[in-house]
């Protein structure tokens, strides 16, 4: 009799695990895209910066490469409308700027990117609780770069950055460094582990498992397509069952209801990252662009938003999108 309760209750286990393991891949898989009509937008435009501020409570887009060139313009968006931010001091013009929050100063960090003629390397805070950008006065700075991904770190909240591109750089024009924002200056890191080099992949912070999630981009002759975790201490390389391809300027974002990282890039494809792989979900409709996309989960609406890019055939696009379902 023992025998055939253990049996039993081994049986029940079984299909407990099954039925747990199946249930967040049909959550994430009903996710859809829908198209907002905002009363105001900022203009078509790609590669832009773009971040939730928890201190507005607003998402903030800065800059880009629009219709007539490179802009500097910032916008706001509150999970309704997009409003446009004419602060006194601005950044130059540029695309390929990176931002993220700093949990300690409270305050959007964001790094270099290129201008009509220059790979930048100066650094720009964002105080949402005043709507003002200030550059911070750096005696040493992370080398001219665009295409770094930005994150918050898993433990300390700081900023970070990895990677970038520079195609004046000596030998390699692609960038493997891992950097701090320590609040006034930039602090290079030396992990043991480092991810292979990479420009304009994702990097999105899981705040489930308390790690950051990078993958994509691209590495010039090296390969982009594989899957990296940062700990806050290490990185280390993952080994998903299923690996997403290597988006170039993808966008992504952590959505807590579904619990995964949400990617949308290449051919307008929408994938998952549930902490072990990643799966491709099949939303009856999408944006249409494939790169240089702005993309970020704004915490006070619960809502993932798209914005912008670029679509196949090199138009610029100023379309809003809201992931639904996640």
């Amino acid at each position: 009799m023992g025998s055939r309760n253990q049996l039993t209750r081994a049986i029940f286990l079984a299909v407990v695990a099954v039925l747990f393991a199946t249930a967040q891949p049909v959550l994430i898989h009903a996710a859809n895209w829908t198209k907002l009509s905002t009363a105001t937008s900022p203009p078509a435009r790609t590669y832009p910066a773009m971040a939730f501020d928890p201190v507005s409570g607003k998402i903030v887009l800065f800059g880009g490469f629009g219709d007539a060139g490179n802009l500097n313009d910032t916008w706001t968006f509150d999970g309704t409308n997009w409003t446009q931010v004419n602060p006194s001091v601005a950044p130059p013009v540029r695309n390929g700027a990176t931002m993220a929050f700093d949990r300690p100063t409270q305050k959007l960090v964001m790094f270099g990117g290129f201008d009509t003629n220059h790979y930048l390397q100066d650094t720009w805070i964002w105080d949402g609780a005043t709507s003002t950008w200030t550059q911070a006065q750096l005696p040493k700075s992370p080398p001219n770069a665009t295409g770094a991904m930005m994150f918050s770190d898993p433990v300390s909240g700081q900023a970070m950055m990895f990677g970038g591109y520079n195609l004046f750089k000596p030998l390699f024009p692609v960038f493997s460094n891992t950097w701090r924002w320590a609040g006034t200056a930039w602090q290079k890191l030396n992990p043991s582990t480092v991810p292979y080099p990479r420009a304009w992949g994702t990097t999105t912070l899981d705040t489930m498992r308390h790690q950051v999630i990078l993958t994509g981009g691209t590495g010039d002759t090296i390969r982009t397509d594989n899957t990296w975790a940062w700990n806050g201490t290490n990185w280390k390389q993952l080994s998903p069952a299923t690996q997403v391809s290597a988006f170039v300027g993808g966008g992504s974002a952590f959505a807590p209801a579904a619990q995964a990282a949400v990617l949308f890039g290449g051919t307008n494809e929408t994938w998952s990252w549930n902490g072990t792989t990643w799966a491709q979900l099949t939303p009856t409709n999408s944006p249409s662009v494939t790169s240089g996309v702005g993309m970020a989960y704004d915490s006070a609406t619960h809502q993932v938003i798209l914005f912008g890019g670029e679509t196949a055939d090199g138009t610029l696009m100023n379309e809003t999108w809201q992931l639904v379902g996640n």
